[in-house]
């Protein structure tokens, strides 16, 4: 009786074994996420995100129209019609205004659907000369620029724009909503990871002084160009961070320079390991140690 009884027990753990390990086989794998979402920021009655694959924009809902920013467009002509769909879900009311928050085709290609939905598309005075000589067919000259500052006050709602010189490029607009203390800032501060190849047209000393300038400003909450870590929107500490890695970089870099170390080794060897933990070191640290060779090897 007791030989039988441990039998029954070893072939009831071998069944339940087998069923835990073919559910194991036969579970969901965890659902992407999409390549289109929108979302209403939380806590603003009138403010939301649209993201298509990893390129971020904003858009604000009022009742006489709607401000856009940024088509996100690049390699995808079809983004802009899409974005105007999404936000057709939302409101059927007229689409007042489409914001280039500089002149990279990441962001700003695509507008054409915005355009014929009678926006008037808005840029830094830097980013409408480059994208007129440049003719690239699928994103669309500014109608206006703007020098230093101007406030579009829409339906109630009041957006500033502010060229803090120049920094990921030349021609960055900073997009400040006052009463809802957030910034659309584009590419300058990653949240909550590293740069990378953006570093390309980089300016680094200037960068600096505009991190340093919008911190001082009035804002909670940053709406970045591409989701930060989790999709979630940056924070004054995440410009902060960013800050002082632009920083400890610089300093590093010149160190070596100075040992006529730039290109390589420093390229290859030099590690920054305080940043070691944050997403995309490994894949990126190269291009940030690049620019800054650039920067103190060759003075640009």
């Amino acid at each position: 009786m007791r030989r039988t009884c441990v039998i029954l027990i070893v072939f009831a753990c071998a069944l339940f074994g087998a069923q835990a390990w073919l559910q194991g086989q036969t579970a969901a794998p965890a659902a992407q996420a999409p390549q289109i979402e929108t979302k209403k920021v939380e806590g603003t009655d009138n403010v939301y995100t649209f993201r298509n694959g990893n390129s971020l924009s904003m858009f604000i809902v009022t009742n006489e129209g709607v401000i856009v920013t940024d088509p996100v467009g690049y390699g995808r002509p079809q983004g802009g019609a899409q974005y105007l769909a999404e936000i057709r879900k939302i409101t059927d009311r007229p689409i007042r205004y489409l914001i280039y928050s500089h002149h990279h085709y990441d962001h700003v290609a695509g507008g054409q659907a915005f355009k014929q939905a009678g926006a008037r598309i808005i840029a830094h005075t830097k980013a409408k000369q480059r994208l007129a000589a440049l003719n690239e067919p699928h994103t669309v000259v500014p109608d206006e620029s703007v020098d230093r500052q101007r406030t579009i006050t829409l339906g109630g709602t009041a957006l500033e724009l502010t060229y803090v010189g120049p920094n990921h490029s030349d021609s960055t607009l900073l997009m400040r909503l006052p009463k809802e203390r957030i910034i659309f800032l584009v590419d300058l501060v990653p949240v909550g990871q590293m740069p990378g190849r953006g570093m390309i047209d980089f300016y680094p000393m200037e960068a600096e002084q505009s991190i340093k300038q919008i911190l001082g400003m009035d804002w909670d909450r940053l709406i970045p160009g591409h989701p930060g870590v989790g999709g979630r929107l940056g924070t004054k500490k995440d410009a902060q961070d960013q800050l002082t890695l632009l920083q400890d970089a610089s300093a590093a870099v010149r160190a070596e320079t100075r040992e006529g170390k730039c290109w390589d080794p420093v390229e290859s060897q030099l590690k920054l390991p305080k940043y070691a933990s944050w997403p995309g070191y490994e894949a990126n640290l190269q291009f940030v140690l690049r620019r800054y060779c650039g920067l103190w090897g060759r003075g640009f």
